[in-house]
């Protein structure tokens, strides 16, 4: 007798695997087990009536309908409880996976306090997970702090965790955010002085722009406020920009004002 085999699946819409019958037409229940582990039987959709038909196990052996096997595609059937794990181990599997996809970005950290140091930014936040960098951005001339600085996280989910909840950081209140989130939001930020600087700082840190805008139109959308003498989008791109204005107190007012740039919200803040 020539070996017959007949079309197996998971799920009634995935592609089958073929398994081998015996001599005397039968399936053993362990051939089906081999290839699906954890098996505990076969059903398949009657033709005549659209509904799920069981094949008849006796004893390990699957016995075929009473056409024969014909060209049908068999279901696998699990133990209620055994199919629950398996989902149960997938979902986790998949979200696993998932956080295993998002990758960490560099936080920007605004308002730290002139005396902030890098050892004791890594201090404070190593406290939510393994800290892989920390920068506090000073003054190429005279080395003071410019009020701001960047940190990254080897987890996604500690990211997540400092995003989501402002820091109090050496006695001020401090803000952590994505600089190239793709949120429509913008933020200015005031750039504080140096405490041995006279003159109030005329520059403001805007936040989260978008690839899309340019010198020019930061230019011209804080020209309605006053003087401005200068521009700046580092490059490569890192979604946030400088914008410096003749008159210190044009650059004071700004801050806690909501402001649309190309469409985009901005808010202005300390």
């Amino acid at each position: 007798m020539a070996e017959v085999y007949i079309r197996v699946a998971e799920e009634e819409n995935e592609e089958p695997m073929e398994i081998p019958s015996e001599d005397d037409g039968t399936v053993l229940l362990s051939t089906v087990a081999a290839q699906f582990p954890g098996a505990c039987g076969l059903r398949f959709r009657s033709p005549v009536s659209q509904c799920m038909r069981g094949v008849r196990l006796v004893e390990g052996v699957l016995h075929a309908p009473e056409n024969g096997w014909g060209n049908v595609v068999y279901v696998v059937n699990y133990p209620k409880d055994n199919k629950r794990k398996m989902d149960e181990i997938d979902a986790s599997s998949a979200v696993k996976m998932k956080r295993g996809d998002m990758k960490t970005s560099d936080l920007i950290v605004l308002g730290l306090p002139w005396k902030t140091t890098e050892q004791d930014l890594k201090d404070y936040f190593s406290t939510f997970g393994e800290v892989i960098m920390v920068q506090v951005k000073r003054d190429a001339k005279t080395g003071n702090s410019k009020g701001f600085g960047f940190v990254r996280f080897t987890e996604y989910e500690a990211q997540e965790k400092v995003i989501s909840q402002r820091h109090m950081i050496d006695g001020r209140w401090c803000d952590c955010k994505l600089p190239n989130s793709k949120v429509n939001m913008i933020h200015c930020f005031y750039l504080q002085q140096g405490p041995d600087e006279p003159l109030r700082s005329r520059k403001v840190f805007v936040g989260r722009c978008t690839e899309d805008m340019t010198t020019d139109d930061l230019r011209q959308f804080f020209m309605q406020y006053g003087e401005v003498t200068d521009v700046f989008i580092p490059k490569p791109f890192r979604a946030f920009a400088f914008v410096t204005f003749a008159d210190d107190q044009v650059a004071q007012s700004l801050c806690g004002e909501d402001l649309i740039i190309k469409v985009h919200l901005s808010s202005i803040f300390l």
